[in-house]
């Protein structure tokens, strides 16, 4: 599998995108635990039907003991589903995404957890343009925690196995920028970023 993202707000990186913004100030356990109450209470992250919603839905979603229930933070998920679809959608955010790393991801080679940045020049920029575009909860650390999980950028550590096996599609990645339709997610480069916060207790101040 690629490990290009679609950067679909419905598939995992929008689920991921949502999912970091909620986990701001608390651990990931915390949301993996609820993950599925998450997903039925964004009726599956749909952002056309999450652009939708006002204040009634901002109320039920307060009383859902399922999930994080944090106005400010459930006030942007909303605004973030406007601002996606004001964007252009799933294309034009791909596109705003690969821009910045010229269609290819990021391959880094550290040896350690100490070496890996909490944000980058990249992720602050990135960070700038989503919050210019509308997006909230998408600071400089949020945005690299994301680039990390989908595979814009590979931070594996290079005696990790998975280093090599999510750099390897890297040729084919020059050829052609991938587009909403023809990009697919590797999931095992998400997970292997999620338990990696959970597991080795890092609790990075989110901003």
């Amino acid at each position: 599998m690629s490990h290009f993202v679609p950067f679909l707000f419905r598939s995992i990186g929008g689920e991921k995108l949502i999912l970091d913004g909620f986990q701001a100030g608390l651990s990931w356990i915390t949301i993996l635990r609820k993950r599925d109450a998450f997903r039925a209470a964004f009726q599956g992250f749909d952002p056309e039907v999450i652009a939708g919603w006002g204040e009634a839905e901002v109320q039920r979603l307060l009383a859902d003991p399922g999930i994080v229930r944090h106005r400010g933070k459930i006030e942007a998920t909303i605004g973030n589903a406007r601002a996606f679809l004001a964007l252009g959608g799933a294309e034009a955010f791909s596109e705003m995404i690969w821009n910045h790393v010229g269609g290819v991801p990021v391959q880094n080679r550290f040896a350690s957890l100490a070496e890996v940045p909490a944000q980058t020049p990249l992720s602050q920029q990135l960070s700038k343009e989503l919050k210019q575009a509308g997006f909230r909860f998408c600071g400089p650390t949020i945005t690299y925690a994301w680039l990390q999980a989908c595979g814009v950028v590979n931070d594996h550590l290079i005696t990790c196995p998975r280093h090599e096996a999510v750099k390897r599609p890297k040729a084919a990645a020059g050829r052609n920028r991938p587009s909403a339709r023809t990009a697919r997610i590797s999931t095992s480069s998400i997970s292997a970023s999620a338990w990696r916060w959970i597991w080795m207790g890092v609790r990075r101040k989110r901003r």
